[in-house]
């Protein structure tokens, strides 16, 4: 059992207010893995005061102090990878390769890319006479999600750091261990008392009370678009900033001259990764009409390789979802969309064929699918995928775009042209063009409900930046 039952707050592990105790369940085994205490509006304030009073010395630190810092951090880290990972497998049931490479190893990117950042990294510029300067907000407030816990709270920590801000986190209650290894990873590489809280709890309990403290100056979430408009709401009265990342139901359109084969099987296995469990997810794959059936057995095929089971198992590809919760509104959306006529053509209801525990999900394609349909309009956040045919071109981008999301999106085709005019007519904030990877210099955020500003590379560094020019400053 993972004891997590205290908060690091002004660079010590505390004893917090809240008495109120919550269990971590390992979801492929049902099983108590962990525990926490539920935090209280007297234990954010209590985080707060001291990362306010810590941004008073933390903020005039000289880059040179900050990228020693984050070196220090980055070193740690890395020395910590494999207990991290172990750890997310245990509290979220990422398989073991998955937990290295991409959960436990998002950190580390995030981490290193803020450090190559800081060294270049433009804070002030002359305009004529005038010094625009770029200066650190203040105190932030970090609310982060269970389905990709160090890559969210890695990057936003490291690039509020990297400028000279302070924060409170407050990790998922449902995926929380990984925080406080981070936690004693930031301690242990000599973060300044107060720069770095940690507040477990709830939304009512914490997230609320943080997004509504005076004393923060920037509330960064990530998690639900319902969960984001709350967080909004909550921080309007004081005018903070707030920089969202929310949900997606990102299209993944497949040209009519694009390798079908090569091109459906790279879409099912990208939106497999993680249990489907990622807000940018290409969970709506648009075929031609006329290849529609060449599409639908190729993902078929492709799903079918998938390994579900005990993520500490060898060969295992994917594990079961993060807790009860959206096990079963995943599989009440599978449901819905059996009964709004479309057809599984693999997967479906229940757990795989003997797996009798766990919050494991068929990994489920549906074909037979119109962009009206519920399992094309909501964010489902599981191993399911539709695959919604088109007429021409103009119908493929205007089915991509019906939709309130805006997050991610992919494009293939032979004809990078081809690809390239279809990719600028998407209304989202991301397009992979044949399957391009993930970027981490480039921006990550979107348009529309799925979230407003940015995070990743220089743009991520931005958000937690005031703006400020004083005119005559030259002469």
């Amino acid at each position: 059992m993972y004891d997590c039952r205290q908060f690091f707050i002004n660079g010590e592990w505390l004893t917090p207010a809240g008495r109120k105790e919550s269990l971590v369940i390992n979801p492929a085994t049902e099983q108590p893995v962990g525990r926490i205490l539920l935090g209280t509006a007297e234990d954010v304030d209590v985080a707060v005061k001291a990362a306010r009073a810590a941004f008073v010395t933390y903020s005039q630190t000289t880059r040179e102090e900050r990228i020693a810092l984050l070196e220090r951090i980055v070193k740690v880290y890395e020395a910590n990878i494999d207990r991290l990972a172990q750890a997310v497998s245990d509290e979220m049931g990422a398989p073991m390769t998955l937990a290295v490479q991409a959960q436990a190893g998002s950190g580390f990117r995030h981490l290193s890319t803020a450090l190559t950042i800081l060294k270049d990294f433009e804070f002030e510029e002359r305009l004529g006479t005038t010094l625009i300067a770029r200066e650190p907000i203040g105190v932030c407030g970090l609310i982060t999600p269970w389905n990709w816990p160090l890559n969210q709270i890695s990057c936003k920590v490291a690039p509020a750091l990297a400028v000279g801000c302070t924060v409170v986190l407050k990790p998922s209650e449902a995926a929380p261990v990984t925080a406080h290894i981070f936690a004693e990873i930031l301690a242990e590489a000599g973060v300044p008392k107060g720069v770095f809280n940690l507040v477990d709890g709830d939304g009512p309990g914490v997230g609320s009370a943080l997004s509504s403290h005076p004393d923060i100056d920037m509330v960064s979430f990530t998690g639900s678009t319902r969960a984001g408009v709350l967080v909004a709401k909550a921080a309007a009265d004081t005018v903070k900033r707030v920089s969202q990342e929310l949900g997606g139901k990102s299209a993944n359109i497949i040209l009519e001259d694009a390798d079908v084969a090569a091109s459906v099987a790279h879409g099912v296995n990208w939106m497999m990764t993680n249990s489907g469990q990622s807000c940018n997810a290409p969970s709506r794959m648009l075929v031609p009409a006329n290849r529609y059936d060449e599409a639908v057995e190729v993902a078929r095929k492709t799903a079918e390789q998938l390994v579900v089971g005990d993520p500490k198992a060898a060969g295992v590809t994917t594990g079961p979802l993060a807790n009860k919760l959206q096990f079963e509104r995943v599989q009440a959306l599978i449901a819905k969309g059996i009964e709004e006529g479309a057809k599984p053509v693999i997967g479906g209801l229940g757990r795989p064929e003997g797996i009798d525990k766990g919050y494991f999900v068929k990994p489920t394609i549906f074909a037979g699918v119109n962009n009206e349909m519920t399992i094309a309009r909501e964010e489902i956040f599981g191993p399911v995928m539709v695959l919604i045919p088109y007429k021409d071109e103009a119908d493929a981008i205007r089915i991509a775009n019906d939709t309130v999301y805006g997050l991610s999106g992919h494009v293939h085709s032979k004809n990078l042209d081809n690809a390239r005019r279809v990719a600028s007519k998407m209304r989202t904030g991301m397009i992979h063009v044949n399957g391009a990877a993930r970027d981490m210099f480039a921006p990550f955020g979107g348009y529309k409900q799925s979230g407003n500003g940015r995070e990743w590379g220089r743009e991520g560094f931005k958000e937690f930046l005031e703006t400020k020019a004083m005119m005559g400053y030259f002469t």
